[in-house]
């Protein structure tokens, strides 16, 4: 069985038989490579290499398409989580609220800031952190007494906006901070406004694999607060003034390089067509999977940026060696919940959060990369539709 609709249109056209890659980085690169060249050799010739032209531009269109106050590039989205909470002071003692379902770079970057991070379910259909149990952590963390609630750190997992009206009217009521996690969410959307402006402090990367990545580490902390953005830069640089010499404030070594941000420029050259064509992918997936197996399901007003495609099946193993031996790949990025991870395992007990916990069982990531055909896609549901219903 095929599907399409007019927004399929924005696919690209391959052979019936073209082998199905979970990611596609080359298509992309051949587009931009003779521009990417001409930035190097730039690069090559005024020899700044970290902090260069590059940087400033790369942050300046970063901001102005996002609608963010300002940007600032980093050497990594984990710096880009680590750094705001070090500008906020967060110090033992400090609780942070992450979701239990995520990257392990979430919690270390709260660990390594010094705070605790407290651990908080998510909601089944979108997968992103759940305000309902975000209100019942904050409200337990008080009655105990132990720790002071600091900040909020949610993630837009899979590239979907976290519930950020919900979330922070909780942070408003308790007095604290917002640090959206949006590195896999570059291109996603809440009732018209950009991730990287639905909250005061956004994290993102520019890990290759990214709906906006560079060839190398790489992220961009984006603010509506242009003050906290020049904290930040001073931050990124061992926290010394304009000099880069006298340190006024603890820092690290959190700086971007020229060539990543060059690649970024021409990758964003190309960003509205991709984010086009990984809508139209997701419209195909969304259509012929609806009712078969759970999919990740957007709040009135959102967009999905869909730096991954994920749904959930409760014979994983199964499906996933099906769709192998036809020849399509797929993932599994967090098979943990955080608080099984050995590393974290002190953060929560076992069963405490059952959705984290499911999740973690059945989550499974299908192909998404701009550069998919309409057949593809109708291949990658065939094999799991009828894998699932046998």
């Amino acid at each position: 069985m095929a599907y399409s609709d007019p927004q399929s249109s924005a696919l690209i056209e391959l052979p019936a038989d073209a082998p199905i890659q979970l990611f596609d980085l080359k298509t992309q690169q051949a587009q931009i490579r003779p521009a990417l060249e001409q930035r190097w050799i730039d690069i090559l010739d005024h020899g700044r290499f970290i902090g260069g032209p590059e940087v400033t531009e790369c942050e300046a269109k970063l901001a102005e398409i996002t609608g963010a106050a300002d940007a600032v590039a980093v050497g990594s989205g984990t710096q880009a989580l680590v750094m705001p909470l070090l500008a906020m002071g967060i110090a033992e003692g400090d609780a942070v609220f992450i979701p239990g379902f995520t990257y392990n770079a979430t919690a270390n970057a709260v660990l390594l800031s010094g705070g605790y991070p407290v651990i908080v379910d998510i909601d089944p259909d979108t997968f992103n952190m759940d305000p309902a149990d975000l209100v019942r952590k904050i409200d337990a963390v008080k009655a105990e007494g132990k720790l002071t609630p600091r900040a909020i750190m949610p993630v837009d997992l899979y590239g979907l906006p976290a519930d950020y009206s919900a979330i922070q009217a909780v942070a408003d009521a308790h007095g604290l901070r917002v640090i959206a996690d949006g590195a896999q969410a570059f291109g996603g959307k809440d009732n018209g406004r950009w991730v990287g402006n639905l909250a005061e402090i956004t994290a993102t990367s520019f890990y290759p694999t990214k709906t906006l990545g560079g060839y190398g580490d790489g992220g961009a902390i984006l603010c509506q607060d242009t003050d906290f953005a020049d904290r930040m830069r001073s931050i990124r640089w061992h926290g010394t003034g304009d000099n880069r010499k006298e340190s006024v404030r603890v820092g690290i070594n959190g700086r971007c390089d020229s060539i990543q941000c060059a690649v970024v420029l021409e990758k964003l050259t190309l960003f509205d067509a991709e984010r086009d064509r990984r809508i139209a992918a997701a419209a195909i997936y969304n259509e012929r999977l609806e009712g078969v197996v759970g999919l990740q399901k957007a709040l009135e007003g959102q967009e999905n940026g869909y730096g991954l495609y994920t749904v959930r099946v409760p014979n994983r193993t199964e499906v996933r060696a099906k769709l192998s031996d036809a020849g399509i790949p797929s993932g599994i990025y967090y098979d943990m919940a955080i608080h099984q991870m050995p590393a974290f395992s002190h953060l929560a007990e076992p069963g405490s959060l059952p959705v984290c916990e499911a999740a973690a069982e059945e989550s499974l990531s299908l192909p998404m990369h701009p550069y998919l055909s309409a057949d593809q896609v109708n291949r990658v549901c065939d094999v799991l539709i009828e894998e699932v219903k046998a």
